[in-house]
């Protein structure tokens, strides 16, 4: 899929990777709906994209909210008159600490936005999507997804469940027919805001000690590196690579040569294996 013409919504695109998702999705030639809490800064986000010549609006929302959910679906409509892409971006990592440190209510929160919000966004595009037969959604992988995340119990059982709903997802999708895609792809280490609790709380340097080594050391990407692999993404997607899961690192063009492999054999999958 090439995305000049299209439209896109992208959650949490504020700051950090989703806005530079945002911002390279319009300079690909799509036309961006910007949603995330803050309205300021989504304010700012349309304001980049439009110096750059491009195109977006933005609707302030509550990604756990299925009347706000419902409002950016409708006003995006409304607004570009289609849905092509949804990028689930927007997530939560307040909880950090072992189980019996963290406070229960944050833990469930990190769930409630990492799962139920992009659930939710699913929910409301895919009638559209599925009366045009056509569409494509990208949800953010994260740490936790495919092993242990000591210290993040919250945040990495959210990023499993939602590479489960991925891949579930894309089977729904196939086993009637529709001509729809959703896949996963993980940032890497990316310096943003969410980071700042990790490095400078108490939770923070007991549990991920290895993130200001990280930072020390420079070990990490711009968010526009996932930006750009995103773009690549969409690009080859196809039946074969439906459901599945991929990195900011994925080499894509491999990934296209090989689809049919990729799909025989289960690749860039969680599965347990005996």
């Amino acid at each position: 899929m090439e995305l000049d013409g299209r439209t896109a919504i992208v959650t949490g695109a504020s700051a950090g990777i989703g806005r530079a998702i945002a911002m390279e999705f319009a300079a690909q030639g799509a036309h961006v709906m910007c949603c995330a809490r803050r309205e300021e800064k989504l304010r700012e986000t349309v304001a980049l994209i439009e110096k750059n010549g491009g195109r977006a609006a933005a609707i302030p929302a509550d990604i756990t909210r299925k009347d706000q959910v419902d409002t950016v679906v409708a006003g995006t409509l409304e607004r570009f008159g289609q849905i092509d892409v949804l990028f689930n971006n927007a997530a939560s990592f307040a909880a950090i600490g072992a189980l019996w440190e963290v406070d229960l209510d944050e833990w469930w929160r990190d769930v409630t936005v990492n799962v139920l919000g992009p659930a939710l966004f699913c929910r409301a595009v895919l009638p559209h999507m599925m009366q045009r037969n056509s569409g494509a959604i990208i949800n953010m992988n994260g740490g936790g997804s495919s092993g242990p995340f000591p210290g993040a119990s919250g945040y990495g059982c959210s990023k499993a469940a939602l590479m489960r709903l991925t891949d579930t997802l894309a089977r729904e999708l196939e086993h009637d027919g529709y001509d729809i895609y959703v896949v996963s792809i993980g940032p890497g280490s990316v310096y943003t805001e969410m980071w700042e609790p990790q490095l400078n709380t108490p939770g923070g340097k007991k549990w991920i000690g290895e993130l200001r080594r990280i930072v020390d050391e420079k070990r990490y990407r711009p968010p526009e590196d996932c930006a750009k692999a995103s773009v690549r993404l969409l690009r080859i997607l196809c039946p074969e690579i439906n459901g599945r899961m991929f990195a900011v690192n994925t080499d894509f063009d491999d990934v296209a040569r090989r689809a049919a492999e990729i799909r025989e054999k289960d690749l860039y999958q969680i599965r347990s294996r005996s």
